[in-house]
């Protein structure tokens, strides 16, 4: 089938849209687009095994607080769940299946807590700012189909945005991250491969990291991860790491200012496995590689940008108020 590009489509087509799965990539340059507009669906893994499109299916509501919230991201019916304003909610909220949370304009918040994505299929979140989350701002567990879109994230406790325990079809596009350190972890442990061997398949695409410490992301057990056309800015000590023997695909980011760009083992865990491709380099170290034939193809199509013009296409459009 024909490959579908990354940076077009509206709000409106995103909350209806059905996304299909897709042919293997050609991997072949794409000239540069504009970023005005965010993708109608997702591109990725959460377009295969059948695609997501969160609450499309339902009603759309509207939540002015925690209790609302609640009441709505728990239930068994599809939504798509409108936040305009500030909700402080306690530890993490669980979401159910079926749900888009989407924040109106700039002016949806989550504070002092976060959402907890676990045994879940087929769920949106977007367009959302969050800040000091007690715990983690937003965390899948044993959850499939979830596209985490267009969020701000800053000042949690422990993750930005983590997913583990065998969760897969997973897409994190243009998402802001900064005033963290321990960003996106892909695998909580290094003893979970029971779990975890042959799922958390994730795309990272168009992300802004922007001045965070460790983990965009931190990744163990998955092959193929991809994560592509992703800027990287004045990063703590590493960008991605790949590890227990791990396929990760690292395509056309631009770094600036970061020494490690990537890395091959942190903490007690085995090495991984990394294969680099035409990744813009300024001032920045020599990505690390290692067996870049073990890292399996990208099984999806997609159109990617050159990383030159990453920088500017990611500034312009990442993060709230871009939908």
């Amino acid at each position: 089938m024909a490959t579908r590009p990354l940076l077009i489509g509206t709000l409106a087509a995103a909350l209806a849209a059905t996304a299909a799965t897709a042919a293997p990539a050609t991997g072949a340059a794409a000239p540069a687009r504009p970023a005005a507009a965010a993708d109608a669906s997702p591109v990725g893994y959460a377009s295969m095994n059948g695609g997501t499109t969160g609450g499309a299916s339902g009603a759309t509501v509207t939540a002015a607080n925690a209790d609302q919230l609640d009441s709505y991201a728990t239930s068994s019916t599809p939504y798509t769940i409108r936040i305009t304003g500030t909700i402080a909610v306690s530890g993490m909220q669980k979401v159910a299946s079926d749900k888009t949370i989407i924040g109106v304009g700039s002016s949806g918040r989550i504070t002092g807590g976060g959402l907890n994505v676990s045994e879940a299929r087929n769920v949106i979140i977007r367009n959302l700012t969050f800040t000091g989350a007690s715990d983690d701002a937003i965390n899948v567990q044993y959850s499939t189909n979830v596209w985490i879109d267009h969020n701000d994230l800053s000042g949690g406790n422990d993750g930005l945005t983590d997913v583990k325990r065998g969760s897969d079809f997973v897409t994190v596009s243009w998402n802001h991250y900064h005033d963290h350190d321990k960003t996106a972890l892909l695998g909580h442990s290094d003893g979970n491969a029971g779990e975890d061997l042959g799922h958390l398949r994730v795309t990272y695409v168009h992300n802004w990291f922007d001045g965070t410490g460790q983990r965009h992301p931190r990744v163990r057990f998955a092959n193929p991860v991809h994560v592509l056309n992703n800027y990287y800015n004045d990063i703590g000590s590493y960008g991605v790491a790949s590890t227990e023997n791990a396929g990760v695909f690292v395509e056309r980011n631009y770094f600036e200012n970061v020494e490690r760009p990537t890395s091959l083992q942190e903490g007690s865990s085995d090495e991984g496995n990394i294969k680099a491709l035409n990744n813009h380099l300024v001032d920045s170290g020599t990505p690390a590689i290692r067996n870049p034939g073990s890292v399996a193809a990208i099984p999806y199509s997609y159109t990617p940008e050159s990383s030159a013009t990453v920088k500017g296409t990611v500034m312009a459009g990442a993060g709230v108020g871009r939908i």
